[in-house]
């Protein structure tokens, strides 16, 4: 991954979406991922060969997930 440090704040309404560029001549084609929120959206460009990298993604994103499940339940007012 090049280098880009940043912090933006995930929202309930926060969308992510998936778009395929399927290969051309001259381009072996890649996937984007976008998250995209009220002011900002952020794109990632994954090319073949990086599969791997999408899914340990995921798994952290999920692990990020299950913290806030517990977080929600331990809470109060059950609120995150």
């Amino acid at each position: 991954m090049k280098t880009l440090t940043t912090t933006a704040h995930l929202e309930a309404d926060t969308n992510s979406r998936v778009s395929l560029f399927g290969p051309t001549s001259g381009d072996e084609g890649f996937v984007s991922l976008r998250v995209e929120g009220e002011f900002v959206e952020l794109s990632l460009i994954a090319r073949p060969g990086t599969a791997d990298a999408l899914r340990a993604l995921a798994r952290a994103a999920e692990e990020a997930a299950a913290a806030l499940d517990q977080i929600a339940k331990t809470t109060p007012d059950g609120d995150a």
